[in-house]
């Protein structure tokens, strides 16, 4: 079921109202090692409160195809599960949106995207380093303040990070006097990771949410034969009382 406002995929939910997303999850956690040895089923609630808002869009590639609209840029989230300990926490967030026309394998080699907060200015910064499938690149860094309007700067050399398990590489925008230092990693994968790094930015320390997409490994045949074990689909699903 898809609206304006809502969105449903079998159990769960995505609602937004004004200066608020509303997110109920209803899914199967699948095997993690160290954690949980067979499937089981996780439920709960994501309530996402904007600080700023913004309607700013902005196209990653010449023919427009891949839209990119950072849609919260400062907000406040409140995770309720029964499978976090003490049934959840509140932090800091943000929501944006990828839409396109076309797969991003079609266009990109890859990019590499990070988002963190300016302690000293309390801005939010965006970093969009995108490699064009058939030459060039597609560079954004923006500050977004209070007011959720976005305000550009110069993006400083990036520097490249140690590769993941799988092999991935990426790379983080950094001063020259700097060392970009990744201090957690969320997410690896063999086409995608996640990780929490350490870098400097316009001579402020910054710790940043930064993603690697590799695409040309995501158009992978391998990997397409990989995606349904991490990324069950489902049919005829019917929610368990």
């Amino acid at each position: 079921m898809r609206g304006a406002h809502l969105m449903k995929i079998g159990a769960s939910s995505m609602e937004i109202h004004p200066g608020k997303l509303l997110i109920h999850f209803d899914e199967m956690a699948l095997p993690w090692p160290g954690q949980r040895l067979l499937p089981q089923r996780i439920t709960g609630d994501i309530e996402i409160s904007a600080d700023s808002e913004s309607d700013a869009a902005f196209a990653l590639d010449p023919g427009r195809a891949h839209v990119w609209s950072p849609r919260l840029p400062q907000a406040r989230a409140v995770v309720r599960s029964h499978a976090f300990p003490g049934g959840g926490w509140a932090g800091h967030a943000y929501h944006d949106v990828n839409f396109g026309s076309r797969p991003v394998e079609h266009d990109f080699m890859g990019w590499d995207w990070a988002r963190g907060v300016d302690e000293e200015s309390g801005e939010t910064v965006v970093l969009y380093d995108a490699e064009l499938l058939h030459g060039g690149r597609r560079r954004l860094a923006l500050r977004f303040g209070d007011d959720g309007a976005p305000s550009a700067f110069d993006m400083p050399s990036t520097k490249r990070l140690p590769r993941g398990f799988w092999g991935v590489g990426g790379a983080i925008a950094c001063d020259e006097a700097g060392k970009p230092e990744i201090v957690r990693r969320l997410e690896d994968s063999p086409f995608y990771r996640r990780s929490l790094v350490n870098t400097r930015i316009s001579g402020h320390p910054l710790t940043m949410v930064h993603e690697t997409l590799d695409c040309r490994r995501l158009a992978n045949p391998l990997v397409r034969m990989m995606l349904p074990f991490r990324m069950p689909r489902r049919t005829g699903f019917q929610r368990s009382s």
